[in-house]
């Protein structure tokens, strides 16, 4: 790994100024799209609609959330595939989206800390149109062009007060299996949401309770996917560390059953079963499963541009201590 170490001070000094935002919206004022080629809409009305283009996510609690999935069923469903037009699938109605059907969550966990909401969890997810054995893939406001996967996705939440847009966040989703943790703005958000790691799943990327059954925890902020103490591990180095541990969590108040009340469905190609199994920690093939995203450039009302893997990471590094000593060499030159 290279080190800039005269540049360290330079680049923490700038840390806090790295991250910017050109839009921030909220779903009263959100245009029809966000961004160029951008195949569904941000503006959702208050219904819902199993055919729904919407592409807003929305994570309040353990009865109010969202993740993203394919618009049509069928065998070429592959997240890897359908990363750019995936469409929310939502648990309660009234934001537009589609809804998930009664029974396809077995087990969902809510985490609120002090810095990210995050959903941690279980099911048929076939019954949102991922194909059988799909092992998923990473969706996040990035993606390769800066407009995200999906293009035009946004993330809302009202876990911190009102509802507002987070700009950063992270969703991985398989046939049985899904996580999602979205991070209030602030200058740790790009870290504890890095989507980088997109091979690595939702075990290393989220720790937290993958089993059956329903509860919402308040949870104490976890280490950054990737960080341990000085050192980062970048995706493709020939020794992957273990996972964090699962942050301390408190205050748990579990529940029999989550959904919507609601005899809604959607066409699936095959059934599944609900049931876990252990994700990959490398890509499995050409449907590029779990190879979606990179590091984060850029902002814009979605995320900002990226690219995949550790010379993104490493040219991210080069651009934050660069901005870091010229901000310390204007403030120089001006004394």
């Amino acid at each position: 790994m290279f080190r800039f170490a005269s540049l360290v001070s330079l680049a923490l000094a700038s840390s806090a100024f790295a991250q910017t935002y050109s839009a921030t919206y909220l779903p009263s004022n959100v245009p029809k799209t966000t961004e160029e080629g951008q195949s569904g809409t941000n503006q959702c009305g208050t219904g819902n609609d199993q055919n729904s283009m919407c592409q807003n996510l929305y994570i309040n609690s353990l009865d109010d959330w969202c993740i993203y999935g394919p618009p049509q069923p069928g065998p070429d469903s592959v997240i890897g595939n359908t990363e750019r037009i995936e469409v929310a699938w939502c648990l309660k109605p009234g934001h537009g989206t589609r809804l998930i059907p009664d029974g396809t969550i077995t087990g969902a966990h809510f985490i609120q800390t002090p810095d990210y909401v995050q959903v941690t969890g279980v099911g048929d997810l076939t019954k949102i149109n991922i194909p059988q054995g799909d092992e998923g893939g990473e969706l996040d406001p990035h993606g390769a062009d800066g407009n995200g996967n999906p293009i035009g996705g946004l993330v809302f939440s009202s876990a911190f007060g009102q509802l507002q847009q987070l700009h950063e966040w992270t969703n991985f989703v398989a046939f049985n299996e899904f996580c999602i943790r979205a991070c209030k703005d602030g200058p740790n958000a790009p870290r504890l949401c890095n989507h980088i790691y997109d091979v690595m799943g939702c075990d290393w990327n989220m720790p937290g309770n993958y089993n059956a059954g329903f509860d919402q925890c308040k949870g104490d902020t976890g280490e950054p996917m990737g960080v341990y103490g000085t050192s980062t591990f970048f995706q493709g180095q020939p020794n992957t560390p273990a996972a964090h541990p699962v942050p301390p969590s408190s205050s748990c108040t579990p529940t029999s059953s989550i959904g919507n009340g609601l005899a809604v469905s959607a066409s699936t190609s095959a059934s599944g079963s609900g049931s876990r199994t252990s994700a990959p920690s490398a890509p499995t093939g050409p449907s590029g499963s779990r190879t979606s995203s990179g590091s984060s450039g850029t902002a814009s009302a979605t995320g900002g541009a990226d690219t995949n893997g550790a010379m993104s990471s490493l040219s991210n590094g080069v651009e934050l201590m660069v901005a870091g000593a010229a901000a310390i060499l204007g403030v120089a030159l001006a004394v």
